[in-house]
């Protein structure tokens, strides 16, 4: 009589990061000429965007489009 194979999923492998590149798709917030977080839409981007401008108003903050490669400083 055969075992049968128990087979193990594989978690999915999360997108790596990388801080020195731009992302290819979204939309990003750079700090001080920095990405950091990523996120679908451009509300996302501008909410965190204007969270940290006004935690630390000295702090440079700017969305980043990737579609467009387009940067637009928070104000």
């Amino acid at each position: 009589m055969k075992k049968s194979v128990l087979s193990i999923e594989e978690p999915e492998q999360k997108k790596a990061v990388r801080a020195d590149r731009p992302p290819t798709e979204g939309f990003a917030t750079i700090v001080d000429g920095h990405f950091k977080s990523e996120f679908d839409t451009i509300e996302a981007a501008e909410v965190s965007g204007r969270k940290l401008k006004t935690a630390y108003p000295m702090l440079q903050v700017q969305i980043y489009d990737a579609a467009m490669r387009v940067r637009t400083l928070l104000s």
